[in-house]
């Protein structure tokens, strides 16, 4: 059984010397573990300093490509590497590395093929109260979007068997956190949760530039979540909603119809009319991007399967890799 470690890097050659110091050579349950740095179009010496600090494989972007990206690329050339389980986790140290046997010991014991680290969100000093509200608001979204039950959904420490790794596909170029867990949801895998540690913190965080920022990304993400991954119940619910509305203010212009007063309540009229044409036109398109979400899944599907074809090529019966 082989373990990969990676760790999406983007200008960290300062903070990867305490990142890597703490991360295990041996985990319970396998017979390798090896470390793999994403160096995602760093402009500093990343690259350089993670080999310098034993990194075994090191993969480079020409340039800056984004968090969700750099997460693909790690799990593309773990696979192709022949890893068995991989363990993601950050360069800045954020994540207790002596917490990766327990992030492992579900997939090890058949119980998960997806395991999410929860970070005890609520005493974590350097978080904002808008930050924590944020992460609570993020992690319910995903809960409601994937039915499942994790608790701290944005947290970037997790341990992902290879067959789930297969099937992941991250359309997000902001981050990979809560599609990832959604797409799980919806393949129906196994995921699990544990409690996890956390380090002091060393640098500011990077998808957090601003307040503002964080925030108008936050919103984006988690309606963009929605739209791809509930299509039918986000237009479905915008519909009903234009429906109601534009059907009170009918039933009103109806009422002073009869009542002799029509000609006063014109305006009414025409906004009813108006909404209701809009909730008609959402309902449409509930069932066009119904039929687009079965498409996108059978994509996926086919995806998987290629994928699943083309990397076991380069394993033995054993597992062992032969590239």
């Amino acid at each position: 059984m082989k373990l990969i470690i990676q760790i999406p890097c983007f200008n960290e050659a300062e903070t990867l010397v305490a990142a890597l110091a703490d991360l295990p050579r041996t985990v319970p349950g396998f017979t390798s573990v090896e470390w793999l740095i994403i160096d995602d179009g760093s402009t500093d010496d990343t690259a350089r300093v993670a080999r310098q600090l034993g990194a075994d494989h090191v993969v480079r972007h020409t340039r800056n490509q984004g968090l969700a990206r750099a997460f693909m690329t790690g799990l593309d050339a773990c696979l192709r590497l022949g890893a068995d389980v991989i363990v993601n986790t950050d360069a800045d140290n954020q994540y207790h590395a002596g917490d990766i046997p327990r992030l492992t010991q579900p997939i090890l014991e058949h119980r998960a093929e997806f395991v999410v680290g929860a970070r005890p969100i609520e005493t974590i000093a350097h978080f904002s109260p808008l930050k924590k509200l944020l992460q609570r608001l993020g992690s319910w979204v995903v809960r409601a979007a994937s039915n499942t039950d994790i608790p701290d959904a944005p947290s970037g420490f997790r341990a992902i068997s290879r067959t789930a790794a297969q099937r992941l596909m991250v359309f997000n170029d902001y981050t990979y956190t809560l599609e990832t867990i959604i797409q799980a949801g919806q393949k129906n895998m196994a995921i699990a949760s544990v409690p996890i540690r956390v380090n002091p913190d060393l640098r500011p965080s990077r998808l957090m530039k601003s307040i503002p920022s964080y925030i108008k990304h936050s919103i984006t993400t988690i309606a963009r979540i929605f739209i791809i991954y509930r299509p039918f119940r986000f237009f479905g619910t915008t519909a009903a909603v234009l429906f109601g509305i534009g059907l009170v203010i009918g039933l009103r212009f109806l009422r002073a119809y009869l009542g002799g007063d029509g000609e006063g309540h014109v305006q009414s009229l025409i906004l009813a009319a108006l909404l209701l044409g809009m909730g008609f036109q959402a309902l449409l398109i509930a069932f066009v991007a119904d039929l687009l979400a079965a498409n996108r899944k059978l994509l996926e599907d086919i995806r998987f399967k290629t994928a699943l074809l083309t990397q076991d090529q380069t394993r033995d019966p054993q597992g062992n890799d032969n590239g």
